[in-house]
């Protein structure tokens, strides 16, 4: 079970294959840029500073597959609720009916499989798993669906209701999300070519016409020029990641 949905851990599989391609990537980018070999090697090693961005992307992208999975459970209750089920029953058919789309390595699957344990095996409060589930996940929807619930089963009101709006709320939302991507895609995809293309022809001249570009890896102005061009395309790149980045 996942302690943090926030904080994401690579497993031995994953650390090699990032520091690994990630290493290779930066030097053969800076031999490409200075033709020192001495400088690529050092270079090479600056992938470590890279690793907490992808670290926290891997952790957004788990928290939106964990959001879109959490909308089926939300059909799942509100089918068991207006069946007359209680919550706990209702959590317990959940994993069963959700064992068909998802495998038991999925997110929602490892929640709703640890929920059964607990009420089936010790009996414990589905407010206080659920409570649990919404603290650990660090996903806004989560947390409201459990704070109303938790409101509404003290305050007595109705339960399927709730759910029924709660998921509509969310499927709206991740509709808005999917149409914000899709006009924001084609933009991404532009401005990382965009990023490229620098790179692209400095390979083609290395290739085709290495004499014709000798200046720049001679001399303080040829490094000066390349330095400036390398900072401006990587800040190029973060700028229109940011930019091109919307959260609703």
């Amino acid at each position: 079970m996942i302690r943090n949905y926030a904080v994401y851990e690579m497993t031995d599989k994953e650390r090699v294959l990032f520091f690994g391609a990630g290493y290779m990537a930066a030097a053969i980018l800076v031999f490409l840029f200075y033709h020192s070999l001495v400088l690529s090697v050092l270079c090479g090693f600056l992938v470590i500073k890279l690793k907490p961005y992808y670290e926290s992307y891997r952790a957004r992208q788990r928290m939106q597959k964990l959001t879109a999975q959490f909308k089926d459970m939300l059909y799942s209750l509100s089918s068991s609720i207006a069946a007359g089920r209680q919550m706990p029953q209702a959590l317990v058919e959940a994993a069963d009916s959700l064992a068909v789309m998802y495998g038991p390595n999925e997110p929602i699957m490892m929640e709703l499989n640890h929920m059964k344990r607990c009420i089936l095996g010790n009996n414990e409060s589905d407010r206080e798993l659920l409570a649990d589930f919404a603290r650990r996940s660090c996903c806004e929807d989560i947390h409201n669906f459990v704070q109303v619930y938790i409101i509404c089963r003290n305050m007595g009101g109705d339960l399927e209701k709730i759910i029924a709006r709660t998921s509509a709320i969310l499927t709206d939302k991740m509709n808005i999300e999917r149409e914000i991507k899709a006009v924001t895609a084609q933009k991404k995809l532009e401005g990382r070519l965009i990023a490229l293309m620098p790179v692209a022809m400095l390979l083609i001249l290395n290739l085709l016409s290495p004499s014709y570009i000798v200046p720049l890896y001679s001399g303080l102005p040829g490094r000066l020029i390349m330095t400036g061009c390398l900072g401006a395309g990587l800040w190029g790149l973060l700028m229109m990641e940011r930019i091109s980045n919307v959260e609703i």
